[in-house]
């Protein structure tokens, strides 16, 4: 099996909806190509760990590379793995609402994050580098 993780920047015309759309192809996609990870979205950025056959992990990516839902994609780390660190496919994903800033809902929703890095026991680079990067990005406070 084979593992990558990339960043990229959501296109800034992303809504709420296409976020979902997302989430919807992912699953049946991913399910169907036996491709585990996680997607994590946060002001406007994406992290996302994958794991899987390599050849499917790779033509994802490649997919993904190409996609105009976002941009600057950039791949950190990949690795070649022995046993799946996301058995369960996942994303997290809160609909920040500009006006409601710092609602205790929010900050729950990055303390989980938190705590889900925490106990995760990562088996290779790759998915120790997720966790350290999601841990840098949710440090970033929202704009208000």
């Amino acid at each position: 099996m084979y593992t990558l993780t990339y960043e990229s920047q959501a296109n800034p015309d992303l809504k709420n909806s296409d976020i979902e759309e997302i989430l919807k192809t992912a699953r049946a996609f991913n399910s169907d190509n036996g491709i585990t990870g996680c997607l994590i979205y946060y002001l406007g950025k994406f992290i996302q760990i994958l794991e899987g056959p390599e050849e499917k992990v790779k033509a994802l990516y490649s997919n993904i590379e190409k996609d105009k839902r976002h941009k600057k994609v950039n791949l950190f780390s990949e690795d070649t793995i022995t046993e799946r660190n996301f058995p369960d496919w996942g994303m997290a994903y809160y609909p920040i609402d500009e006006d409601h800033m710092g609602i205790p809902e929010f900050e729950q929703f990055k303390r989980n994050l938190m705590l889900l890095a925490d106990l995760s026991k990562p088996t290779n680079v790759t998915a120790v580098l997720f966790w350290k990067r999601m841990k840098f990005l949710l440090a970033i406070p929202p704009k208000k």
